[in-house]
């Protein structure tokens, strides 16, 4: 019974990541304006993304504008691209394995090999899945809170944390639990 509830709340865990990597993936919300110092133009609200620049005036009227050139990205984007897609890849996988895995569970009792097989494979995959999450996540915030901090940096290109980092951080989280969870059997 123990061995089901686990199953079921990594299953739960591991959708929610699943979800939030998704969400995180197209969130335009990456690195938002900052308003310091002197800066008191705050009817316009940038948003930087992984696919697209978006610019809020008022929070009435939203402009976004998808990047015209993959060539002209600098490397560092271009890599956390790859890494959040290949992370929605596989967590998808993740989680339909977790769920061939725990139907099978329930389905068959003569089977103990084939049931670990699932789970853990899908336990892997939850736990590369949450890496492959907090790599680009963590990195970004990190050199955003350097780029704030530096003196040499204009107020204007200033940055913050944008609402798409937590919600990477809260899914990497859900992923690596949900990984462990299913890694334990």
């Amino acid at each position: 019974m123990a061995c089901c509830v686990l199953q079921i709340t990594g299953l739960i865990f591991g959708g929610v990541g699943m979800v939030g990597t998704l969400a995180a993936t197209a969130m335009p919300q990456w690195r938002v304006s900052a308003y310091v110092d002197g800066n008191i133009v705050v009817f316009e609200t940038i948003w930087e993304g992984l696919w697209m620049d978006c610019i809020s005036q008022l929070g009435i009227r939203l402009q976004c504008k998808f990047y015209d050139s993959v060539l002209a990205l600098p490397p560092p984007l271009e890599a956390f691209r790859a890494l959040m897609c290949v992370a929605v890849g596989l967590s998808l996988l993740a989680f339909l394995m977790a769920i061939v895995g725990v139907k099978y569970t329930q389905r068959s009792k003569d089977g103990p090999q084939a049931v670990s097989i699932f789970i853990l494979a899908a336990g892997v995959a939850f736990l590369l899945t949450g890496t492959l999450v907090l790599i680009p996540v963590s990195w970004t915030g990190g050199s955003i809170v350097r780029d704030f901090y530096d003196p040499e940096v204009p107020v204007p290109l200033k940055r913050e944390l944008g609402a798409a980092l937590f919600v990477g951080w809260g899914s990497s989280a859900l992923l690596l639990a949900a990984g462990a969870m299913y890694c334990h059997f």
